[in-house]
Order: structure tokens, then C-alpha cells, then sequence
């Protein structure tokens, strides 16, 4: 078992850079087949949905800018 190991160790390390770079496109290429890529009625759904809550979290801290503006002008001003 630990010259198993150690003949394994041996070979990744005679592995030249060309041989991780080829790995690593395989494996680049391998994962890019598992992509799900969503139909256009989930596109506009999650597009839809990242809008309105960037509208809501806008208003918010507009909100919150616009009450601290008047607490400080009403305060100090």
C-alpha cells in the first residue's frame, strides 16, 4: 500500500505543466457540459425579481438618508 502511494506521488511529480494545463481543459470543458442554462421566461422571471429588489433597497436608503438629513438639519441647522 505505501509503495502504491508513493509510485502514484512520483508520477503526478514527472507530470509536466503541459499535462496540468491539458487536465485542467478537460476538466474545465467536463464541468461546463454539467451548466443549466434557464429558458428566457426564467431569465425575465430572475431579472424581474433582482430589479424589484434593487428598487426596494433603493427606497429604503433613500428613506433612511433622507430621515437622518432632517434629524441633523433639524439638530444643528
Amino acid at each position: 500500500m505505501a509503495k502504491a502511494a508513493v509510485a502514484d506521488k512520483d508520477k503526478k511529480a514527472r507530470r509536466g505543466p503541459i499535462a496540468f494545463l491539458v487536465l485542467f481543459v478537460r476538466q474545465v470543458v467536463t464541468e461546463l457540459k454539467k451548466v443549466v442554462r434557464p429558458t428566457r421566461q426564467e431569465l425575465t422571471t430572475y431579472s424581474t425579481v433582482v430589479v424589484v429588489f434593487v428598487l426596494i433597497i433603493m427606497a429604503f436608503i433613500f428613506g433612511i438618508d433622507w430621515l437622518t438629513g432632517k434629524g441633523v438639519m433639524a439638530l444643528f441647522g
